[in-house]
């Protein structure tokens, strides 16, 4: 039985092929993940060993909370720690380390942007035994109040050279540094994209709002004293309120901080990867139901010779597993490829990464086996099960085919428990907030497709007599063999269409979604915002944002009636992270509508926090109660509560005055600012004003309502093209299905077609009635997809409700769209099936049994 197997595949190479074309490319996503992480982690784990060499021992103030990103907020320490701790016996060297934000400005005047990465600031150590962290690739390391060292990746990209003067921008006010010298880190040119600027330790302090503190504590330790040893000395003596690390711990930390990016990368990229082989799956059942329909009497006869139906299925999963493995292999070396390719995207958005070799582990190799080999043997299961029910006697008769679909029962009710059970996940992960959520919608989302998938033959039928009635009407008589092909085997046409359902489901969800986010935007900014201005930050929300100082002068203007910063931090509260945004109450009232239930926002001039009503209900919180509010500075707080409002979607959980954010929080810098205009000055006073007043903060961007909120849109269609970009490769593989079903079909349909040949039909109408076949499957699948898509879009706009996602919104031109481009595409995907049978030889076809 498998050296029949064996020859059997050899035989049907482009079978093979065909089979494992959805595979390879699902198993070539996962596996390109893993190489790319993996290399990312082996590569900063190389970095961080270089940049912590010569630290014995590292001091910090333990972690106060974590931030989305995966890194912790610390409090600075004071200075006077320093000596304390160079008083411990052991220690040869302790120097403080400051790190902020800074940064850069280009020749041309503009800010030079990261696309997330950090812009930071940093001191360099006087100490060679602790300059590791930057190696010096040209000049000399910075020395005085207007020198700076720049990253190598830094100084390429922006043209600066030892001996330029360049502008900085800080916390406080900008200024001109001349560049002493360029500074690489091990054989790494930055640190996973950041921009970096190097002073020396007293400039460093006064620029980055840190004097009289440090950030670090850096240790090197006298001959003979191991850096366990002297870490637990310099525990005991300082205490538990700082973190006392060895140099290796330190490095292991700081790439435990990366592993947080690149692991959520990895499961970003992984879902993607699910997407495509879920769509795979689909793939491998139809090919495999055609595969084992057009080996029925082949099937029939060994098993009239002996074999056995256990027999068969072995065969047959032999045949499936042999598939996987191949798929495997060939999916692994493109992922191989994918994952150089990734690392050039990466790079290219200025994410520097070491030329390293690729890591590709035994992990990555396992898992693109166990995946590439599961998903084929998975699928191929109940065709096989089907085929191997087929009597002996049965299988022999001159004709036999496929057995015709009917609506059953059983397939209603098992079709309608996964969709109701996935609809109960779904619904589940979106409005309660217990255990894994994102999971639950995934596995929802997944749950809803497949118990849809179940179902579609039941409907395949009818929906493709309507689908195909335009093309039965006008393309004439291969329009109406089309629509009776379509017909004819509802179960094949379901589960080709179902592939195309899931990648056009998951693309119409995100564009419903983001037509719903912006229309969001417009009704806050109409409703809520009364300033004429808005100060963002260059660099989209993933910039830290700006000096206060462009606030400063903005209000010195007598153009300006008002300004109101925000800033944003977070705390702790009954051991939870929680948000707060530092506010001038007068001006935040004055340029942005909100809605008191008691108290007043004026109140918070004197301290104390204001508090969303939701969050007052859900705490039986009112004025005049008190909230422990836990900050990186100052600890625990008790704030009195001074007023209750009304959610606008702007104003966040938790208002404090500006006055006591300066006091808990060592960063200052205003994520954005409401400019209202003095109703005496005209808009293009006001407008230059602005204008005039921000001119020294190039990253200030200044919009009114109407650029901002094409502002906000602008970026929601960037990550719409991100996501249509990853989603792709599930609708390119559906298309393959699309393609594959059509030439296993014309295989399967010889006789037929010799038999239209015979009376007739020129081969330009066999062409016609597959085009249109093809085009009947596409637009079921859009059909399908197009509706789930609404749903999920629909569903996750009610859910969102309260995070400011108010306003459902469907992109109509845009989802015709993409119903046209799926006729098109489908085709394109006819033009080589329809040519295959347009090849038929007449007479050899009528003679195929």
């Amino acid at each position: 039985m498998w050296a029949m197997t064996l020859k059997g595949l050899l035989a049907h190479k482009v079978r093979l092929a065909l089979t494992a074309l959805a595979v390879v490319l699902g198993v070539a996503f996962v596996s390109g993940t893993y190489v790319f992480t993996d290399t990312i982690h082996q590569t900063f784990t190389t970095v961080f060993t270089q940049v912590t060499k010569g630290i014995d021992v590292a001091v910090r103030t333990k972690g106060s909370y974590t931030t989305p990103q995966g890194g912790t907020v610390r409090a600075p320490m004071p200075a006077a720690l320093k000596e304390q701790i160079a008083a411990v016996d052991g220690v040869r060297i302790a120097d403080g380390s400051v790190t902020g934000y800074t940064q850069f400005v280009a020749h041309d005047g503009k800010p030079v942007t990261t696309g997330g990465a950090p812009t930071l600031g940093l001191s360099v150590s006087r100490y060679p035994e602790l300059q590791a962290a930057g190696t010096l690739r040209s000049g000399t390391r910075p020395h005085g109040p207007d020198q700076v060292a720049v990253d190598a990746q830094t100084a390429r990209n922006q043209d600066f050279h030892v001996g330029d003067r360049i502008k900085l921008l800080f916390q406080g006010p900008p200024g001109e540094y001349t560049v002493s010298g360029i500074l690489g880190f091990g054989q790494a040119d930055n640190l996973a994209g950041a921009t970096l600027a190097a002073f020396d330790l007293p400039t460093a302090q006064q620029v980055l709002n840190r004097v009289g503190t440090y950030d670090e504590i850096d240790v090197v330790a006298q001959h003979g004293v191991s850096a366990t040893a002297l870490r637990d000395r310099i525990q005991a003596q300082i205490g538990p309120t700082y973190e006392v690390l060895t140099g290796k711990q330190l490095a292991a930390d700081d790439v435990k901080t990366v592993g947080a990016f690149t692991n959520f990368l990895n499961y970003a990229l992984l879902t993607f990867a699910a997407v495509a082989l879920f769509v795979g799956s689909f793939i491998i059942v139809n090919t495999f139901g055609i595969i084992l329909a057009q080996r029925t009497r082949e099937m029939a006869l060994l098993r009239c010779l002996g074999a056995s139906r256990a027999q068969m299925l072995a065969s047959v999963l032999g045949e499936a597993l042999i598939v996987g493995l191949v798929a495997s292999a060939a999916g692994l070396g493109l992922g191989v490829l994918i994952a150089i390719g990734l690392r050039k995207v990466f790079q290219a958005i200025g994410a520097s990464i070491p030329s390293t070799a690729l890591q590709v582990e035994p992990r990555t190799i396992a898992v693109a086996v166990v995946v590439g080999v599961a998903v084929t043997v998975g699928a191929s299961l109940a065709p096989a099960l089907r085929a191997t029910r087929v009597a002996p006697v049965e299988g022999l008769r001159e004709g036999t085919g496929p057995a015709a679909d009917h609506a059953s029962g059983r397939r209603l009710l098992i079709g309608s428990v996964i969709t109701a059970a996935g609809l109960a996940a779904l619904l589940a992960g979106l409005f309660t907030n217990h255990g894994n959520r994102v999971l639950g919608v995934g596995i929802g989302a997944a749950g809803v497709f497949l118990g849809i998938g179940v179902l579609s033959p039941l409907i395949a039928r009818p929906m493709a007599r309507v689908l195909g009635w335009p093309f039965a009407r006008w393309a004439g008589e291969p329009g109406a063999l089309a629509r009776g092909n379509a017909e004819r085997s509802p179960r094949r046409t379901a589960s080709t269409a179902a592939a195309l359902m899931i990648g056009l489901g998951l693309v119409s969800f995100v564009s419903v979604f983001a037509s719903s986010v912006k229309a969001s935007v417009t009704r806050v900014l109409d409703q809520s915002v009364v300033a004429d201005y808005i100060l963002t930050p260059s660099g989209g929300q993933a910039a830290a944002g700006f000096s206060p100082q462009a606030a400063a002068r903005l209000a010195q203007q007598p153009e300006i009636a008002s300004v109101a910063e925000v800033r944003s931090g977070a705390f702790k509260l009954d051991g939870k992270t929680q948000q707060v945004f530092g506010v001038d109450p007068a001006a935040f009232t004055r340029t942005i509508r909100t809605d008191v239930k008691s108290g007043s926002l004026t109140n918070l001039t004197a301290g104390g926090v204001a508090v969303r009503e939701d969050v007052a209900n859900s705490h039986h919180w009112r004025v005049g109660s008190t909230v422990p509010m836990n900050f990186p500075i100052g600890g625990t707080q008790p704030e009195q509560i001074k007023a209750v409002y009304v959610d606008n979607h702007l104003n966040g959980p938790y208002l404090i005055p500006l006055s006591e954010y300066e006091q808990h929080y060592a960063d200052q810098l205003d994520t954005v600012a409401f400019v209202q205009a003095n109703p005496s000055a005209t808009p293009e006073q006001s407008r230059a004003a602005v204008t005039r007043a921000t001119a020294d903060f190039p990253n200030v961007q200044v919009k009114d309502q109407a650029e901002y909120r094409q502002q906000q849109e602008n970026q929601v269609n960037q990550l719409l093209t991100l996501f249509y970009a990853l989603l792709a490769l599930a609708v390119v593989i559906a298309f393959i299905g699309i393609v594959n079903t059509l030439v296993l079909s014309v295989l399967e349909r010889l006789r037929e077609l010799g038999l239209l040949r015979a009376l007739g039909m020129t081969r330009g109408q066999l062409r016609a009635m597959i085009r249109w076949e093809a085009v009947i499957i596409a637009l079921l699948g859009t059909t399908l997809g197009l509706v789930i898509g609404v749903f999920f879009g629909w569903t996750l706009v009610h859910a969102l409700h309260g995070q400011g996602v108010t306003e459902f919104s469907m992109p109509v031109r845009t989802l015709l769209l993409f119903v046209l481009s799926a006729a098109v595409a489908a085709v394109v995907a006819a033009v080589l099936p329809g040519r295959r049978a347009a090849r038929v030889d007449v007479l050899q076809a009528i003679a195929t049994e």
